[in-house]
């Protein structure tokens, strides 16, 4: 079963919405309430935002047999060759199948003049922080940061990209 990666397209908006929220859900559950989830979801995954995303970064999905299974949305390189990794969600049954790698390694290939990478995790999210530690990010610092109400413990990662 082969996985294509390619850049997102209008009409994936639905499709990615629904990673999200199924990621989302399966990941937090014991960690973010379900109010918090369900209101970021829906405000940082709108139709409006989505078109926001699509013009302002680079989102790129993963498909298996016609299916989008996951996405991976970076910023643009910044002045310094700072790349933001804000999201990489895949669905629960995509997961451990080298999806993730192939979606950060997307980004980094095509983020030519990119020579960090950093994303942020909640600390909880042992999943995640044993994913991106795998791929070689190192834990730069930890701070608190509150989502509707909710105080989340975020840990910030990074990772030096060197060109050959």
């Amino acid at each position: 079963m082969e996985t294509v990666i390619r850049l997102m397209e209008e009409k994936d908006i639905p499709l990615v919405q629904n990673v999200a929220s199924t990621s989302w859900k399966a990941t937090y559950k014991e960690i973010i309430p379900e109010r918090v989830q369900r209101n970021f979801i829906n405000m940082a995954y709108s139709d409006e935002m989505m078109q926001r995303r699509m013009k302002a970064s680079f989102l790129y999905v993963a498909e298996t047999s016609n299916e989008i299974v996951g996405f991976a949305n970076f910023s643009r390189v910044k002045e310094k060759g700072e790349v933001e990794l804000s999201a990489i969600y895949l669905l629960p049954k995509a997961q451990g199948k080298g999806i993730g790698s192939a979606l950060l390694a997307k980004g980094i290939h095509e983020l030519k003049d990119a020579t960090e990478l950093f994303i942020n995790v909640e600390e909880n999210n042992e999943l995640g922080k044993s994913f991106y530690i795998a791929k070689g990010f190192q834990v730069h610092s930890t701070f608190d940061e509150e989502l509707d109400g909710h105080t989340l413990k975020t840990v910030r990662m990074i990772k030096e990209i060197h060109r050959i």
